[in-house]
């Protein structure tokens, strides 16, 4: 089951908006620090499109995937890259996610460790 979350993944890491475009909808909601919480695809895509624009390059390795039932996991993430101006970026990210039955993204919520990096 969690194949989902390693697709999701596999997409993110592409850094290309086409290929994220597929998992959200107008219901889908998503909240990443320091943004507020967003719904609808059109405007989790432009947040997508302003997260890329920040990094020089970043990429993203799911470590561990905890299915909770009902189409919900919980997954650890560790993010690194070079933010464009402020150098090298290292982050340890916990992702709650849950899918519609179609596939969709309904809710995705980050928890970072560190927040520094988004200060300033």
């Amino acid at each position: 089951m969690d194949c989902k979350v390693t697709s999701f993944m596999q997409d993110l890491n592409s850094l290309k908006i086409e290929n994220l475009q597929k998992w959200f909808n107008e219901e889908s909601k998503i909240w990443i620090p320091p943004a507020k919480e967003i719904q609808g695809d059109g405007r989790i895509m432009a947040l997508f499109r302003a997260i890329f624009r920040k990094y020089e390059n970043i990429k993203w390795k799911e470590s561990e995937i905890f299915d909770l039932g009902k189409n919900r996991f919980f997954y650890e993430t560790i993010s690194v890259g070079n933010m464009k101006g402020k150098g090298v970026y290292t982050n340890n990210i916990c992702t709650v996610i849950a899918f519609t039955d179609c596939g969709k993204i309904k809710l995705l919520s980050d928890y970072f460790k560190d927040t520094t990096c988004f200060h300033g």
